[in-house]
């Protein structure tokens, strides 16, 4: 038995206190909207759209050069030793400018992993070095473009372009806040600096993903409303306009969008797609075949909250829902309860609706084998099992196939959260190893340890005659491939070899200085430690325990 279909709630009778208000909108609007269901115009809608966004692609990505887009992320030195000795993959340090353009909404894009910076730990925010002296310096590392917004040269909602000049070696990096960002201050020197100025060089320089988001969603309504094609056709519209949104404006893979790489993700999303069709949405949209406009209301809302995860879950403190990323976030925790406890409450929702028909024997099968599935993937050597909001869609749309308005809620939500998944990230693995989830953060390396430390540490010593140490390599990690050091002084790799110490003459006494050490394999850095501080007047503070 299926579910009654719903009766149009703008297309029935009223009763208030003793009144009856009639209503017939929907009826109304299929009325004036029947003149535009015709094929021709339907036909003619569409080549209007697809032209006008192959304009807004044209404007959007190849009026200027390639070279001059940059991501959110982007910059000039790279963490750790990803530099090399003394930094010398990342060079020219100095007397150099390029222009580039910025995309919009670089304010939330964030740290996602603890970055260090002298002895300061920096997360889930924009990383800023500097920018606070009179001629906005920032240290290489910071973000290019949230550096722009925040010293004036571009606006967060639009984008634009900026020149940056390269400066080279500077000292005493200074913290600032301005537009809705904060940078961290840095004392010592860094041999790698720049500073920003307006560019008239570029042509165009406006990120139009807001354009383009104004011309979809308005073209979504249409379809609803207006011109009202078959359900799978409309269905089949949203998508592909939903899946191209995401890989061309609101989350590009790379700037420019790599094509061959969004085709590569489409086709298996068209597969997919026809499998959700089948499962769920054949049933629910047709439902509202007499009520446009409300199904318009019922389905786009949600549809685009979907399509724009990554804006509406922005303030969400959960980024990668493993065990490690929700306890790192503050508020992850709690954040998790309260998603758990609404979506038990929506489920709890649905699984009455299914019990109604007769249905429900049926899913719980499916559903409990799906899980014990699952249960047996998380429980592989080697290999952790993430659960994708791509995959949470697939999982949770054969529940929602029945005719009613909450159904059709889910739909939309899910559908446009599948379309963000696969488009933004293309269907990532269910299993993946440490690394894969670690990113840029720490691996879970051996960590070694400073012989040097507050202890042995003589501060009567002048700085030039200093020289700190630490242990060998144990014979147990030799065998594992670890078989030489990398330091970090101030942030830059200024020894990789097999010595068991550092000489300190080179250093400026009247600074402070902070050093970190990883074991290397192959020409490559493991996990560094947290910083160790040697301070002007002498104090050396050992550097706390763990990887930084």
């Amino acid at each position: 038995m299926r579910h009654p279909a719903p009766i149009p709630s703008l297309d029935r009778s009223y009763t208030f206190k003793g009144h009856t208000i009639t209503l017939a909108i929907e009826s109304t609007i299929l009325r004036w909207t029947r003149p535009f269901t015709s094929y021709p115009l339907f036909a003619t809608f569409v080549i209007v759209y697809i032209v006008s966004s192959v304009f807004i692609i044209r404007s959007q990505w190849y009026l200027i050069p390639a070279s001059s887009l940059v991501g959110c992320t982007s910059v000039f030195w790279t963490e750790n030793a990803g530099c090399g000795l003394n930094g010398e993959l990342c060079a020219p340090f100095s007397d150099d400018s390029f222009s580039f353009r910025c995309p919009a909404q670089c304010s939330s894009v964030v740290l996602q992993n603890p970055r260090i910076i002298g002895d300061l730990e920096v997360d889930f925010v924009p990383l800023l070095v500097g920018g606070g002296d009179g001629q906005r310096t920032y240290r290489a590392d910071s973000f290019l473009c949230a550096s722009a917004i925040q010293a004036g040269f571009i606006k967060d909602s639009t984008g634009g372009c900026v020149t940056v000049n390269l400066v080279g070696q500077f000292t005493d990096y200074l913290p600032t806040a301005s537009f809705g960002l904060s940078s961290v201050g840095f004392t010592p020197s860094f041999p790698m600096s720049y500073r920003l100025t307006a560019d008239n060089t570029l042509g165009q320089c406006t990120d139009l993903r807001n354009v383009a988001l104004a011309v979809n969603i308005l073209a979504t309504c249409l379809l609803f409303a207006v011109f009202r094609p078959k359900p799978i056709v409309l269905y089949w519209f949203l998508v592909c306009i939903g899946f191209w949104h995401v890989a061309l404006f609101s989350q590009p893979q790379q700037e420019p969008p790599p094509l061959d790489v969004a085709f590569g993700a489409f086709l298996p999303t068209l597969l997919v797609g026809y499998g959700l069709w089948r499962v769920s949405w054949r049933f629910t949209l047709p439902a509202f075949a007499n009520a446009p406009f409300e199904a318009m209301i019922w389905y786009l809302a949600p549809y685009w909250a979907g399509v724009l995860t990554n804006l509406t879950t922005a303030n969400i403190p959960i980024d990668q829902l493993t065990t490690a990323d929700i306890t790192q976030q503050p508020g992850g925790l709690t954040a998790l309860i309260i998603i758990v406890l609404i979506v038990l409450v929506l489920v709890l929702n649905q699984v009455h609706v299914i019990r109604k028909t007769g249905w429900l024997p049926w899913y719980l099968g499916w559903y409990v084998s799906g899980g014990l599935v699952a249960l047996a993937l998380a429980f592989l050597p080697g290999l952790q099992f993430r659960l994708h909001h791509y995959i949470i869609s697939l999982v949770l749309l054969p529940g929602t196939g029945f005719p009613t308005r909450l159904s059709a809620i889910y739909q939309g939500f899910l559908l446009g959260m599948f379309l963000n998944g696969v488009a933004a990230f293309g269907f990532a693995s269910i299993l993946q190893t440490a690394a894969d989830l670690a990113a840029d953060g720490p691996t879970g390396s051996p960590l070694p340890d400073f012989v040097t430390n507050s202890a042995t540490y003589d501060p009567s010593v002048p700085l030039g005659n200093q020289t700190i140490f630490w242990s060998s390599i144990p014979s147990a990690l030799i065998t594992e491939g670890w078989n030489g050091f990398s330091l970090l002084v101030d942030d830059v790799e200024r020894y990789a070899g097999n010595a068991l110490n550092y000489s300190l003459a080179g250093l400026d006494a009247g600074l402070p200085h902070f050093f970190r050490l990883a074991y290397m394999s192959g020409g490559s850095a493991g996990d560094f430690t947290m910083p160790a501080t040697l301070w002007p007047n002498g104090t050396w503070v050992d550097p706390l325990p763990g990887p930084s």
